[in-house]
């Protein structure tokens, strides 16, 4: 334990130089820890987050500017979940840095082996408080061994932090044998389990100077534009956004549909034969583990939008946006699409909030906890095309009021929860 007046936090998951929300959570949490006073923060990341077999780039390639630009932040990338020689190293270093506090990030029971390991390790070794930041328990896409890694992963944490009730209720379900102590202010008592909220992203801003009117007319859009933006998973149901999309065309047409975001499973050259051993290693792999109904390999909703005939209607761009691009899709949309199948709290969400946008999402996992119908957005039934469709419609003909988005926002800030985390008030 660092015996000086200064708090030393280890920020364990994978650093700026890794795509996607759980990369983008763990910077930003550094980033407002690092913003209080007496903080010393340290990122201790990924090398390789995930078997060697896993047929996808999981690198940035394209953000050029700094996520961590005026901060004291120190990086360090060493672990390799292919090698278990840098899980001890990894556990060496946090060690180390004495620090008072280890938050890693859990979004994955597949990496529950690794994680397991490092804290056990440190539990021997290190006196810091274990935090586990727990973006969901129960996966998504399940496999047979999901629970499993999951207990193993978590059970040897001081604390845990949790974003929504049905993640709090699921904490409880797989250990009936912990005393949970749920908290919202982050005092502790025992095991506790603190119930927080995705915070708004604020690395990612409005730009004062870029034209709307002409971007909009540069790309194509209609008037009123619904956006889906990040990765394409079969869970964020975007096969329901463009049929709902479909249906909603029947009524007017002056909408558009914008689509940004890579295939998730789709960053590699399919020429090389290391990505076709890979994904024949996976598909054996998924055939043993996975549960069938989730396998998304050959998930493909893109084809929906020439079987549907709407084609002039809806602008794709599937590719990875690199951060400082991000604004340009949000500025020019006046809706976010996030009518998932299932859903825990949402980084894609988040950044929605930033940009004041109302928020169209299904009723499922969280988004009746953080979505307030008419107020900042408006839910939809799951399964049910044409309620999707007329949700749609009605955020035309009764659009949210943007100071309501900006009040949400308000209430999820970073400083809230760093300070909660710490046990701060």
């Amino acid at each position: 334990m660092n015996s000086s007046s200064v708090r030393r936090i280890v920020c364990f998951g994978p650093g700026p130089m890794f795509k996607g929300g759980i990369s983008n959570y763990n910077t930003s949490l550094a980033r407002a820890l690092d913003a209080l006073p007496n903080t010393e923060v340290h990122i201790v990341s990924w090398t390789q987050q995930y078997p060697a077999i896993i047929p996808r780039d999981f690198i940035d390639r394209k953000s050029t500017t700094s996520l961590l630009e005026g901060t004291d932040i120190r990086v360090h990338y060493i672990t390799n979940y292919n090698n278990p020689l840098t899980w001890r190293e990894t556990a060496s270093l946090i060690n180390n840095l004495q620090p008072d506090q280890v938050i890693f990030q859990w979004a994955i029971a597949l990496q529950g082996l690794p994680l397991g390991w490092i804290a056990r390790k440190l539990k021997k070794i290190c006196a810091a408080e274990i935090i586990f930041d727990c973006h969901l328990v129960v996966q998504k896409e399940g496999s047979a061994l999901d629970k499993r890694f999951t207990r193993y992963g978590l059970n040897v944490a001081d604390t845990y932090v949790v974003h929504a009730m049905k993640t709090a209720d699921e904490l409880k379900a797989l250990f009936p044998e912990k005393v949970l102590h749920l908290t919202e202010d982050g005092k502790r008592k025992g095991i506790s389990m603190i119930k927080l909220y995705h915070p708004v992203y604020d690395m990612f801003r409005e730009r004062d100077d870029f034209d709307v009117a002409k971007a909009k007319a540069d790309m194509g859009l209609n008037t009123h534009v619904f956006l889906f933006f990040g990765f394409i998973r079969k869970y964020k149901g975007l096969h329901h956004v463009i049929e709902a999309f479909a249906e909603a065309l029947k009524v007017r047409q002056d909408i558009s549909l914008l689509i940004v975001g890579e295939s998730f499973w789709n960053t590699l050259d399919t020429q090389k034969f290391s990505t076709r051993m890979k994904r024949t290693l996976f598909g054996f792999a998924k055939q043993i583990f996975l549960k069938q109904q989730d396998d998304e390999q050959d998930y493909n909703p893109l084809a929906l939008i020439d079987t549907l005939g709407i084609q002039p209607y809806v602008k794709v761009y599937n590719d990875f946006v690199p951060n400082e691009d991000v604004y340009r899709y949000f500025q020019v949309s006046d809706n976010l699409m996030l009518y998932y199948l299932t859903a825990t709290p949402s980084g894609v969400e988040s950044i929605g909030y930033n940009f004041k946008m109302p928020v169209l999402a299904t009723r499922v996992g969280h988004f009746p906890e953080t979505v307030i119908d008419g107020y900042n957005g408006y839910l939809a039934n799951p399964n049910d095309i044409q309620d999707m469709a007329s949700v749609m419609l009605k955020s035309i003909s009764h659009p949210i009021d943007r100071s309501h988005i900006a009040e949400t926002a308000a209430k999820f800030s970073w400083l809230a929860y760093a300070q909660a985390i710490l046990n701060k008030s």
